[in-house]
């Protein structure tokens, strides 16, 4: 069976889609809030020991990588980066650094999505392997994720032009 064919999933899809990079009434996704951002953008941070741009991209990159490792059972620890959830990124400006790590976030983004697609209707009430968080919580709760740090880019950028 398909995803065509499961509309929850369907839903569920376009819900982490709208989140991430498909046009939405909200204004900015998570990936829209990124783009033509360049290194020195996104490592300024508002004042010691706040996030910068480029950490909260990977914090969410991870969270991705999480949730979907929840929902497929797979192991821990298989993260691109050592660590998790916050990594503390570079505060000098290294373009190809900055777009490894955006580069990290749509591939977790894409492996998410394989999963959910890979999912049945049935199955966004059941919990996630090992865990009492339902498929669909885990769902909604990483769309709502992706756009909760899309407002803080969004001021983080802001707060910077000033």
């Amino acid at each position: 069976m398909s995803a065509a064919s499961q509309p929850l999933i369907q839903a569920a899809l376009a819900l982490i889609d709208e989140a991430f990079e498909k046009k939405a009434w909200h204004g900015p996704n998570l990936r829209g809030t990124i783009r033509g951002l360049g290194a020195a953008e996104a490592a300024w941070r508002p004042g010691p020991g706040r996030h910068s741009v480029w950490e909260l991209v990977v914090h969410a990159a991870y969270w991705k990588y999480a949730v979907r490792r929840r929902l497929s059972g797979e192991k821990r620890g298989s993260f691109a980066l050592a660590g998790s959830n916050w990594f503390p990124r570079p505060d000098a400006a290294d373009e190809k650094a900055w777009a490894a790590d955006v580069r990290l976030l749509v591939a977790e983004h894409r492996k998410l999505r394989a999963v959910v697609a890979e999912l049945k209707d049935r199955d966004l009430d059941k919990a996630a392997a090992g865990h009492r968080t339902t498929a669909r919580v885990l769902v909604r709760g990483i769309a709502a994720h992706d756009l909760y740090h899309a407002g803080q880019i969004q001021l983080l950028k802001r707060l910077r032009m000033n």
